[in-house]
């Protein structure tokens, strides 16, 4: 038997990983490598140090035939917990997690954001009052998507307290979403990954090979390790076989399976069954398992097999072989029929141990592939059953097993209709629109018209959602049109889903008022049938597209019966009615009611994280980042945009990706300091996103683009971006309610470009809509359009009124950006430094507080001077330095225009303390760097990261420390550094 291998040629990893323990490093490490490279060995070093130093060790391993069990890898984990599993809420609602899906019946109406976040508290429970807690997880390439969202949210929410978890995987077979979520971890310093490459000659020839293979000639050792390519698991096999040829393709596993050749039959039989039960293999099912009868028989082959190091024992009285890699081996190469009983044999004996349907499900899944079982798949649609809130993907692919052996014949028609349905609608729950809309079109294809049971109306309404939320309107709207007006009609309650889903879908493809007596019909028939749920989405529509247009007396009826409808229903009343929340909170947000509109969002966001569909969640997360940015709560508006762009990339859908992408970019602007070109980039991608499309959100990205290139210094790039915004001169295509904030974008780059009769006709036209409105955050758009205007005339006293007056206006709504903005305007054009200057502090305090580093930047630049009052030519900003955008900062700023001089952090700023504790760590390291006077390329070398992270690090730097330049941040820190 081959001893366990000493660890060799690691050094500089393990020396990482040393940091990682002692707290200096993240609290995610992320090893990645080929098939053998000794990613579980690193780990099990790790594990084994973190032991020494008292801490909590669990771990868990993924394994490549249980894929499909919801959070298996962290239930494994979880078993190591040597007083057992805790107690309390946190623990009931990760019930799933500590158990497996309604092992026992626990857990079984969890849901899997609830689930996600009482996780995060347990783990922040285990880790706090000791040494802390180390997760390792092995083989992640192989996990089940619900435990890859955990570990996504983990990542992004990591435990408060002395938590680290240690992921192992292969990278060529990762998931690209779990390879998207890390990577994002390494960008933000969350994540410190480990890329294993082969190991040196040295480490195999000179120091393994002696010591697992005495006698063997060094030449012959070397041989030997050319053919492994530095692979260990390679070189440790070919040495324990003494081959010396290179190993061709299939060769490794020729090379395993010849370790199988001096087994008995019954010894081959207890490892093959071992290879099928994986982490369940304990003597018990191992017998019922190999049908072996004599348990004296079968420990005397466990005992055989472990003697040649092909099983090693495990807790509780478990078995597993020696590698992942030669369990995939064994399993593949077993007899298929063999194989087969084997699983079915295996299922029948976890159901008499009490397993769980989900626990039991992938042994089912293997032995319904051989023939239909009824009873068999009733396992599966349990186990899809129990898993539909929780790990969506999980349902979804057991109800396929299920479809693809349900026997095609006309007496399955209903049921296999009714399945795909169901699979239609668990996709579309976990984020896979194009899949549950491609299927959903083949059960519409299928249904007949007439008494179906509302399989058709319940088909094509999901459908149409499908398509809208990926982009296609049109497709969705006749989609919707042709059902309602067949014959026979739909039910009234099917007609009511499809009414409220045409009022969703119609209006991105054309405006409101095409719809509008189709949702009055939907929300009058709703109401007849006592269905009050549907009767607020029906309001909710209405309040938004009323809303939209700028038909605000009629959105203020509609918004408030609809708020007061939603208000009066319980959260399960609207736990499939989520997206009514997003839509009055949007509606609630144009027409300025911030605290409402956030309380809506609030409330859709805690149902939608429960049950809601994935692809809900940014819609209600932009919808309160929008208001938070709008009242100048930067930093939390950028964290609910970062959640929403990780789960729209991995949905699939442009048009979403492009809605939050246009959002973000707006946060950027307002967030980051004058000169940072993030927001353009960001802003760059959601109008690629969009492509050749129009509709609401399209060009919204087209506008966003404007704010952002005007941000960037370029007027005509600005005033180009939001005429195609706007469908042409006549400016028809912007959104009606929000017109004077687009108007503003346009007077600033006329002004900037030196046109001043087309800035002072847009100018005009902004008051004129704003006055229509009579919304007070639009006034004040307006009255900045012409403070721009006579900035541009050299009418610096008549544009600080206007200023003024805009602040006035936009704190009256709540609209604090734009009061800090408009107040700090005013400063920098009212030539009395006595009575600029506190409409300088009132700015400049209102932008720190909120963490807006563009007005916090452009403070710094407009500061009234003490000694004597200011010119207005000398104080006065370049127009083209701000130019406000629908929910974000548009202020811009021109050194050339202003005063140049050093940067230095405002007295409340973040400083004051060597190493800048309000910097992260990887923030700190880039900062001493800079003071080095490193360029970012080299930085970016040196910290193994792209240019584009550095500089965006170098943003955030800029932002907490009040900075705006690279010399002043290294001034800054050879100030901060103690000596």
């Amino acid at each position: 038997m081959m001893r366990r291998t000493p660890l060799v040629g690691r050094a500089a990893e393990l020396r990482h990983l040393v940091e990682v323990l002692d707290g200096g490093a993240p609290a995610v490490v992320d090893l990645t490598g080929a098939a053998g490279i000794g990613k579980s060995r690193l780990l099990t070093e790790l594990c084994a140090r973190a032991a020494d130093r008292g801490m909590t060790v669990l771990r868990g391993r993924a394994a490549e035939f249980e894929r499909h069990i919801p959070f298996g890898v962290f239930t494994d984990a979880f078993t190591d917990l040597d007083a057992g599993p805790p107690d309390g809420p946190d623990a009931a609602a990760a019930a799933p997690v500590l158990y497996g899906v309604d092992a026992g019946g626990i857990g079984a109406d969890a849901e899997r954001f609830a689930v996600h976040r009482a996780t995060g508290r347990l783990l922040t429970r285990l880790g706090r009052g000791g040494p802390g807690l180390l997760i390792a997880l092995d083989d992640l390439h192989w996990a089940d998507p619900a435990s890859l969202e955990l570990l996504d949210h983990l990542v992004r929410h990591p435990p408060r307290t002395p938590v680290i978890i240690a992921v192992a995987r292969r990278d060529r077979q990762t998931s690209p979403s779990l390879t998207a979520a890390l990577t994002r971890g390494v960008d933000t310093a969350a994540v410190l990954r480990l890329d294993l490459g082969p190991l040196p000659e040295e480490a195999c020839v000179a120091r393994l090979a002696p010591d697992l293979a005495p006698g063997l000639a060094p030449a012959r050792a070397a041989r030997l390790y050319a053919a492994s390519e530095g692979n260990p698991l390679y070189f440790l096999t070919l040495l324990q076989g003494q081959a010396g040829a290179a190993v061709p393709d299939g060769g490794l596993a020729a090379l395993l399976l010849d370790e199988l050749t001096p087994l008995t039959t019954a010894q081959r039989r207890t490892a093959e069954a071992v290879a099928v039960l994986g982490d369940q293999a304990t003597a018990p099912l191992l017998a019922l398992t190999a049908a072996v009868p004599d348990m004296a028989r079968l420990d005397a082959d466990l005992a055989a097999l472990a003697r040649r190091d092909l099983l090693r024992p495990g807790p509780g009285d478990s078995w597993s072989l020696r590698h992942p890699v030669l369990r995939t081996v064994i399993h593949e190469n077993t007899e298929h029929r063999r194989r087969t009983g084997m699983h079915r044999r295996a299922a029948e004996a976890l159901a008499g141990a009490g397993a769980s349907a989900a626990v039991r499900a992938h042994h089912v899944e293997r032995a319904l592939a051989a023939r239909w079982d009824p009873d068999l798949a009733a396992v599966l649609l349990d186990a899809a059953e129990q898993s539909a809130t929780t790990a969506p993907a999980s349902c979804a692919h057991w109800l396929e097993v299920v479809l693809r052996v349900l026997p095609d014949t006309p007496g399955n028609a209903v049921r296999r209709r009714e399945l795909r349905l169901r699979r239609a609608r668990a996709l579309s729950v976990c984020g896979a629109l194009r899949e549950s809309r491609d299927l959903l079109h083949e059960v519409i294809a299928e249904v007949p018209e007439g008494d179906d049971g509302g399989v058709r109306a319940a088909a094509v309404t999901l459908c149409a959602s499908m398509e809208r939320h990926l982009g296609h309107y049109p497709a969705a709207v006749s989609l919707l049109r042709r059902e309602l007006s067949r014959t026979p009609a739909p039910g009234p309650a099917d007609a009511v889903a499809l009414g409220l889903e045409l009022g969703s879908s119609a209006p991105h493809a054309s405006a409101y008022p095409t719809v509008r007596a189709d949702v009055q019909r939907t929300f009058e028939l709703a109401r007849t049938l006592g269905n009050e749920p549907a009767a607020a989405t029906a309001l909710a529509i209405a309040a938004l597209g009323e809303a939209y247009e700028g038909n605000l007396a009629s959105a203020r009826e509609f918004t408030d019966r609809a708020g007061a409808r939603v208000d009066a229903l319980t959260d399960r009343d609207l736990a499939d009615l989520c997206e009514p929340l997003a839509r009055l909170g949007w509606a609630e947000f144009y027409l300025e009611r911030y605290t409402d509109a956030e309380r809506h969002a609030d409330r859709g966001l805690a149902i939608a994280r429960r049950s809601g569909p994935l692809h809900l969640l940014p819609h209600l997360l932009l919808c309160k980042a929008i208001v938070h940015m709008t009242t100048c709560r930067l930093g939390s508006a950028l964290e609910l945009t970062d959640e929403a762009e990780s789960i729209a990339r991995g949905i699939g859908s442009d048009e979403l990706l492009a809605l939050v992408l246009s959002n973000k970019a707006q946060v950027l602007i307002a967030a980051l300091p004058p000169g940072d070109r993030t927001s353009l980039t960001v802003a760059e991608e959601a109008v690629a996103a969009t492509g050749p499309r129009t509709s609401w959100w399209a060009s919204l990205a087209w506008c966003v683009l404007s704010y952002a290139a005007l941000h960037g210094g370029d007027p005509r790039r600005a005033r180009s971006a939001m005429l195609r915004a706007g469908g042409g001169p006549d400016l028809a295509a912007l959104q009606p309610s929000m017109r004077p904030l687009f108007l503003e974008a346009l007077v600033t780059a006329a002004v900037a470009d030196g046109d001043l009769p087309a800035a002072e006709a847009w100018a005009a036209r902004a008051r004129r809509d704003a006055d229509l409105l009579d919304l007070p955050a639009q006034r004040a758009a307006a009255l900045r359009g012409e403070g721009q205007v006579l900035v541009g005339r050299g009418d610096a006293a008549g544009a600080a009124r206007r200023f003024v007056q805009a602040a006035e206006e936009a704190g009256r709504s709540g609209a604090t950006l734009w009061e800090a903005l408009s107040l700090l305007f005013g400063a920098s054009l009212t030539a009395d430094a006595a009575a600029a200057a506190p409409l300088w502090e009132q700015g400049h305090r209102l932008a720190a507080a909120g963490g807006a580093g563009l007005l916090t930047g452009l403070a710094d630049l407009v500061r009234p001077p003490t000694p004597e009052p200011p010119t207005a030519s000398a104080t006065a900003p370049d127009p083209a330095s701000a130019s406000p955008a629908a929910g974000s900062a548009r202020a811009p700023v021109s050194t050339a225009a202003s005063p140049a001089r050093a940067a230095v952090p405002p007295a409340s700023g973040p400083t004051g303390g060597p190493g800048f504790p309000a910097l992260t760590r990887r923030e700190q390291q880039i900062a001493a760097l800079v003071a080095e006077g490193l360029t970012t390329p080299v930085i970016a070398a040196r910290l193994r990261l792209s240019p584009r992270t550095v500089d965006t690090h170098l943003s955030h730097i800029f932002h907490k420390t009040g900075v705006t330049s690279r010399s002043a941040l290294a001034a800054l820190t050879a100030r901060s550094t103690p000596r």
